[in-house]
């Protein structure tokens, strides 16, 4: 064990992380709660509001691997204030819109400043956590955006009944500053490893070989290209709950809006459940003695199958049914979420970041892809086609587990390229 890991646990380290993951989703999912409304006061059309949802996506997406390298390179302790202050500033200026451009300018800046959020939030995890408990500690924090959400979505729908949409943002923006206090007044970084004694003179092109390769195989590995097509396949019917959700049982099924906070919040429960089940099963699994590739793979590709059942609430007119249906897709969605552990236990040393940035941006392409497709899918009070088009990518990603992802070990111990 490295010195980092010899190092105690701060005990509040990841109901810290937990926080954070709840206000950054908090903020990402802000906009969806309010869309009825604000889509009605500012007139914008489904496509329009298909732009709106995805805009974050944007610049989240495309910041993903430069985002991995800033989590490598900066201290949590800094860091985090800095992107928390950024995207909460953000969230305000939303309250301010007249338009769909600030809107769409507004989601973009969120998606700058959390881009860096799960890389680093991985960083941290792997710093102080031990191997065989990870999957432990990342569901632990991972559950922060399923039930932190199930127990915002009625609270948000109460604060934006009582003052109004743009309230809504106001309300949010602020506590993501108030939390960006918090966090440095009480967050530490662990101390550093002693120095490793630097490359003799003789051998120089070794250390830059061995650079050069860990960069090209984090693009190349077959393992990683499997994690990184399932993170797609994930991210899309996450991101159908985090946009889209609401807006289905308002428009599409008639649910009361007053109403549709409560029965938000079921599936968010229920993925919650899914992912401490996974991370607790898997971790149980390894210490039982089974392959890291078992362990951690069983569970992602019983949700990703799982996720499937999103497709029966096509073929019931009943609102109890079609919640029942999407809460067994969403817990499947939690049983996969635990996927970061293969970050963690699958990237080069020192590249955690860089192997995060690389897998967080396919996921952030699907909320690029997903919004704007059920926008211009959709067609009247037909929903339909949108979950169809969620499930073929459930089946997608457990066929990318299943015979892409065969070996869960760093991919710089041998693994073929």
């Amino acid at each position: 064990m490295t010195s980092t890991h010899a190092q105690q646990t701060p005990r509040a380290l990841l109901p810290m992380i937990f926080i954070t993951v709840v206000i950054n989703y908090m903020d990402r999912t802000n906009v969806a709660v309010a869309a009825p409304a604000l889509s009605a006061d500012l007139d914008l059309s489904p496509a329009q509001m298909g732009l709106v949802f995805s805009a974050f996506a944007w610049t989240y997406s495309a910041l993903q691997i430069p985002g991995g390298i800033v989590a490598d390179k900066f201290a949590a302790r800094i860091l985090y204030p800095v992107l928390l202050v950024g995207w909460s500033l953000a969230t305000l200026v939303q309250a301010l819109a007249n338009g769909l451009a600030t809107l769409i300018g507004a989601r973009a800046v969120i998606g700058v400043f959390e881009a860096p959020s799960f890389p680093l939030n991985n960083r941290i995890v792997t710093e102080w956590i031990e191997p065989e408990k990870r999957a432990s500690a990342i569901a632990f924090y991972t559950s922060g955006q399923f039930l932190g959400l199930a127990m915002l979505a009625p609270a948000l729908v109460a604060v934006q009944t009582v003052i109004g949409w743009r309230g809504l943002f106001v309300a949010t923006g602020l506590v993501g500053i108030a939390w960006a206090v918090i966090w440095y007044i009480f967050y530490r970084d662990p101390e550093k490893s002693a120095p490793q004694p630097s490359v003799s003179n003789a051998e120089p092109d070794q250390s830059l070989d061995a650079t050069s390769r860990d960069n090209s195989i984090v693009w190349k590995n077959r393992n990683l290209i499997g994690i990184y097509l399932g993170q797609f396949c994930l991210g899309t019917l996450t991101i159908f709950f985090l946009t889209w959700f609401p807006t289905y049982l308002v428009d599409y099924r008639g649910v009361e809006f007053a109403d549709s906070g409560w029965l938000a919040a079921i599936p968010f429960i229920a993925a919650f459940c899914g992912v401490l089940l996974s991370g607790q099963v898997s971790d149980r699994l390894v210490q039982r003695g089974y392959s890291h590739g078992f362990a951690r793979k069983a569970p992602v590709l019983t949700g990703m199958l799982l996720s499937t059942i999103i497709i029966a609430a096509n073929f019931t007119d009943s609102t109890a049914m079609v919640i029942v249906f999407l809460s067994i897709a969403f817990f499947g969605n939690g049983l996969a979420s635990i996927a970061w552990v293969f970050v963690s236990l699958m990237a080069p040393k020192g590249r955690v970041g860089l192997v995060g940035g690389i897998f967080n941006f396919c996921g952030a392409l699907s909320a690029i892809v997903t919004p704007l497709t059920i926008g211009l899918v959709v067609d009247g009070e037909n929903f339909a086609p949108a979950l169809f088009y969620i499930g073929f990518f459930a089946v997608v990603g457990t066929l990318s587990y299943l015979f892409l992802v065969r070996e869960v070990r760093p991919v710089d111990e041998g693994i073929d390229t």
